[in-house]
This record gives C-alpha cells, sequence and structure tokens, in this order.
C-alpha cells in the first residue's frame, strides 16, 4: 500500500523535490505546506499536480489550517524539508511518531543551526546528515538514517553544505519509503 506523505517547507524545497521524484510505490506526496506563500518550493510542487497550502499567520493558526490540510488530504505521514520553525508540543503530540526530518548533522551531534560551521570549528574529519523522528525535544528524535560527507581541508560552511545537501537528496527519500514500510 501506497503511503500518504505531506511535506512542510519554508523555501525552495530542493528536499521536498528529492522525495516527489523518488515516491514510487512506497509514498505518494498528496499536499506540500509552507509558512511562507512566497516559497519557491508551493509553485513547483503545484507545477507537479501537488495540491499546497500557504499559511504565515500565528504558530497556533498556521498549524491548525496544517493539521486540518494534511487530515483532509488523508496524510499518514509529514516529511519537513526545509521547515525552519519549531512545532509546538500539541502538533507534535497529534502526529506522534508520524513526523520525520532531515537534519544537517550526524545527530546527535550539532543538534539546531550552523551545524556546518560548528563541525568545522570543532575540528571534525566528516560532517553528515540525519533523518529522524521528530518529538517534542529540538533533533532528538530516533534516527532513521545518516550519511557521512568528509569535511576538506579549506571547507567553508557553505561549501560543505553544498555537498551535504547532495547527499541529503538521495538519503531522504530511501529513508522515508523505509519508515512508511514499517
Amino acid at each position: 500500500m501506497t503511503a500518504r506523505v505531506g511535506i512542510l517547507i519554508s523555501g525552495r524545497g530542493s528536499n521536498m523535490q528529492a522525495l516527489v521524484r523518488a515516491g514510487g510505490d512506497a509514498y505518494r506526496v498528496v499536499l506540500v505546506a509552507s509558512d511562507k506563500p512566497d516559497a519557491a518550493g508551493l509553485a513547483w510542487a503545484a507545477e507537479q499536480g501537488i495540491a499546497t497550502l500557504a499559511h504565515s499567520g500565528k504558530r497556533g493558526e498556521r498549524e491548525a489550517a496544517f493539521d486540518a490540510a494534511l487530515r483532509g488530504a488523508g496524510v499518514e505521514v509529514i516529511a519537513l524539508a526545509g521547515y525552519m520553525r519549531l512545532l509546538s508540543d500539541d502538533f507534535v503530540a497529534r502526529w506522534a511518531g508520524r513526523i520525520v526530518n532531515i537534519h544537517p548533522s550526524l545527530l546527535p551531534l550539532y543538534k539546531g543551526l550552523d551545524t556546518h560551521a560548528r563541525a568545522i570549528a570543532a575540528g571534525d574529519a566528516e560532517a553528515g546528515c540525519s533523518v529522524h523522528v521528530v518529538t517534542a525535544e529540538l533533533d532528538a528524535g530516533d534516527v532513521l538514517g545518516q550519511a557521512r560527507v568528509p569535511i576538506l581541508p579549506g571547507d567553508t560552511p557553505d561549501s560543505l553544505a553544498e555537498r551535504v545537501l547532495g547527499v541529503e537528496h538521495s538519503l531522504y527519500p530511501k529513508t522515508l519509503a523505509e519508515f512508511v514500510k514499517r
């Protein structure tokens, strides 16, 4: 059975695009929602024939609109793909165990922002990304999959971010497909 997935984005949604393209038999993206009405990813999703929703209001109003649209679309799993807002504990509880996210570090290292700069400053030999289950605690849910990327001499946060993003585009769809088959 093909799982119905909803995706939350805040920007261009390159991970969202990778998820949409890879769906196949495991899952199908049926809704893309954003907190930013001008998010480029919304236009791309609409061009693909995927329902979209934008709501830039206060968190409670926004989450209520997202929740209603996700449930109305029959969504079973939510994938965060560059959604740059914290979800309320209530929203996470309503979707407990059914929200996944990709984070640009090898969790549990470097939760939150500025992960690439922090890995370089620490002198780490490698960085990477993690797909994890979203919980009320920031970037603390069970890790479902990881991909590693070497930190090269002369790397900047931007150059490292570009290489990590490339592996995110293969790790996230594969891990989401495995997750929805559970």
